[in-house]
């Protein structure tokens, strides 16, 4: 059994996409056992605990830097013998030290068809305020293996998502999460707690 810790920083939509698969049989080789918001007031953690899964807070702001943060995060989730972080809308940008540490052991799931809209400051409303602003047709969302390039690792799945006449940013976000997001995510997770994920050469393989 894979042991899942979710990273999360706000609502919580996708690690509910998370729990709902568990519950549905989706994840069969994979724990949900620990939840750790950068947000005390994070609605996430409420969705964790009436899921009946273990929670933790860890402020960016209580360490003098982001390697003193990395290396209790990583000694939280080492008394958790956990296999696979998930970034679930998770804010706090860790260091590189922490990447190469938990290398392909990280997913992080990003609302656009990477490598458009990503890397430095494009997430949250952000990246489809500057889909929309393109103009582009179709958009979607990526889950890939997190690495020290700020949405640069290997992609693991990708869904493309229309975008309709007269969309705003907040409609375009509910459907890239509700189309794309919370059923890429889920898959991925049960991808690597399968055993079918390898990476070689920068890309993902996925066995049968």
């Amino acid at each position: 059994m894979t042991n899942i810790a979710v990273l999360v920083s706000g609502g919580g939509t996708n690690l509910q996409a998370l729990i709902d698969a568990k519950s549905r049989g989706e994840i069969a080789r994979g724990r949900l056992c620990f939840v750790l918001s950068s947000n005390p007031d994070a609605f996430a953690l409420e969705r964790a605990a009436k899921a009946g899964i273990p929670t933790g807070v860890l402020r960016r702001k209580d360490f003098a830097d982001g390697e003193d943060y990395a290396a209790a995060l990583s000694q939280l989730l080492e008394e958790r013998e956990i296999d696979l972080i998930v970034l679930a809308g998770f804010m706090t940008v860790l260091p590189d030290s922490f990447c190469k540490q938990w290398e392909n052991r990280i997913i992080n799931v990003h609302p656009s068809l990477i490598p458009s809209f990503c890397g430095e400051g494009y997430y949250g409303l952000r990246v489809h305020e500057a889909a929309l602003a393109k103009g582009v047709k179709v958009t979607g969302a990526t889950v890939h293996f997190v690495s020290e390039v700020v949405d640069g690792g290997a992609i693991i799945l990708q869904k493309a998502v229309e975008i309709e006449p007269g969309d705003t940013p907040e409609v375009l976000q509910k459907r890239v999460m509700a189309q794309a997001e919370h059923i890429l995510l889920p898959r991925a997770v049960s991808l690597f707690c399968d055993g079918k994920l390898r990476v070689a050469d920068g890309r993902v393989m996925i066995e049968a």
